[in-house]
């Protein structure tokens, strides 16, 4: 079996370090709960993965790729805080974190914007993280 792409070897990370965290669980409803797409019945909170972009940065034949993924927090109607806390709690754990990648290292990584929002038609709160990371091959 190969490697996986950055992309998945990023989120594969992000599952594993978000999962490892009591108090995330604790805000997430009972489990590090982070998703692909919004599973059928699900109540919230929970998180979903958004939009993720991997460039490829290479810099004399040394493999790296400039990673930004969104990640959406989705809170009851009218709980923007409890939203606002679980993505506070996730920025928090990626702070410095040494996240351990399969087929790649990570070399930073960072929380570069956090946004509150209301989805119009369903009034959900919503908290989104931008993580923006830098890896290298090995």
């Amino acid at each position: 079996m190969s490697d996986p792409s950055p992309l998945l070897a990023m989120r594969a990370g992000l599952i594993t370090r978000f999962a490892a965290d009591a108090a995330l669980a604790t805000l997430l409803g009972g489990s590090a709960r982070l998703y692909d797409e919004p599973p059928r019945g699900a109540v919230p909170v929970y998180a979903l993965f958004g939009d993720a972009e991997v460039r490829d940065d290479s810099v004399d034949g040394a493999g790296r790729h400039l990673h930004r993924h969104e990640l959406t927090v989705i809170a009851k109607p009218g709980s923007t805080r409890s939203a606002l806390e679980a993505a506070a709690r996730m920025a928090a754990l990626l702070a410095g974190t040494d996240m351990p990648l399969q087929g790649c290292r990570l070399v930073t990584i960072r929380v570069s914007a956090l946004k509150a929002s209301r989805d119009s038609r369903t009034g959900e709160a919503r908290a989104s993280l931008t993580v923006e990371a830098v890896t290298e091959t090995f």
